[in-house]
């Protein structure tokens, strides 16, 4: 399929994780070496080593972050800028807690895995997503990181949500289309 061609809302955004990374690592370290974990390892999505992280709310911004570092000097009135070390994002997703949805994740609190963030623009199942037959127009971003935190937050007059915390161990590979 192709990637997303027209401006909209990211009503059809997904985070699926591969959690099977003792025994499966990528080919090559880019977006099709990534790709191919989602879409070759398994079609068995009951059973499989791809979750979807369920109910999200709302999303960080994925990607790689400006490599610019502001330096103040003396005597001007703006710092200038110089080329640094990029910093990677703070990534934290809000979900809807149902804890049921969530145990497959709290188990996986600490463990390496890959991330796959993928926009469509319409919707997608998870198994459409392994077994490659998305005809929805697609763009993914690909990563290697950790669940750190899950935190949930009761909430006495709205819905419970709870706020799952991602750090990364490697460059953000993307965009891509499956």
């Amino acid at each position: 399929m192709a990637h997303i061609d027209s401006l909209t809302a990211g009503i059809f955004s997904y985070l699926d994780i591969f959690t099977d990374v003792t025994n499966v690592t990528p080919a090559t370290e880019d977006a099709p070496g990534y790709a191919a974990l989602f879409t070759t390892v398994t079609t068995d999505v009951d059973s499989a080593d791809i979750k979807r992280l369920p109910s999200v709310r709302e999303f960080p911004s994925i990607g790689t972050p400006a490599n610019i570092v502001n330096v103040p000097v003396y005597g001007q009135n703006t710092s200038s800028q110089v080329q640094g070390q990029a910093d990677a994002p703070s990534l934290e997703v809000t979900v809807n807690y149902v804890p049921n949805d969530m145990n497959d994740f709290h188990t996986r609190i600490g463990d390496q895995v890959y991330f796959r963030f993928m926009m469509c623009d319409a919707a997608v199942t998870l198994a459409d997503s392994i077994d490659g037959t998305i005809t929805a127009k697609n763009t993914a971003f690909y990563f290697k990181g950790k669940i750190e935190a899950i935190l949930v937050n009761p909430q006495l007059t709205d819905t419970t949500t709870a706020t799952v915390t991602l750090s990364t161990q490697s460059d953000f590979f993307g965009p891509a289309t499956l």
